[in-house]
C-alpha cells in the first residue's frame, strides 16, 4: 500500500494551500475585505445568470409563422 504525500501518516508534508496560504490569508485580510470579495463575486454570478437568462429568451423564442402581406 503506497502512502499519499500530505497524508496523516506523515503530519509534515500538508497541502501547501492548507497550511500556507489559508492562515496567512486569514492574518491579512480583514472581515471588511472578505465580504467586499465575497459580494464580488456574488455580483460577478448575478450577471452570468443575467446573459444565460437573455440567451434563453433569445433562443425560446419562437419564429413567426406565416406570411407577411401588405394591406393598402
Amino acid at each position: 500500500m503506497e502512502e499519499r504525500v500530505g497524508s496523516t501518516a506523515d503530519p509534515g508534508l500538508g497541502c501547501f494551500y492548507c497550511e500556507t496560504v489559508r492562515p496567512f490569508m486569514r492574518r491579512v485580510w480583514s472581515d471588511a475585505t472578505r465580504d467586499h470579495f465575497r459580494n464580488a463575486r456574488v455580483e460577478f454570478l448575478k450577471g452570468i445568470r443575467t446573459v444565460l437568462d437573455a440567451r434563453i429568451a433569445r433562443m425560446s423564442h419562437e419564429a413567426h409563422k406565416g406570411t407577411h402581406v401588405v394591406v393598402e
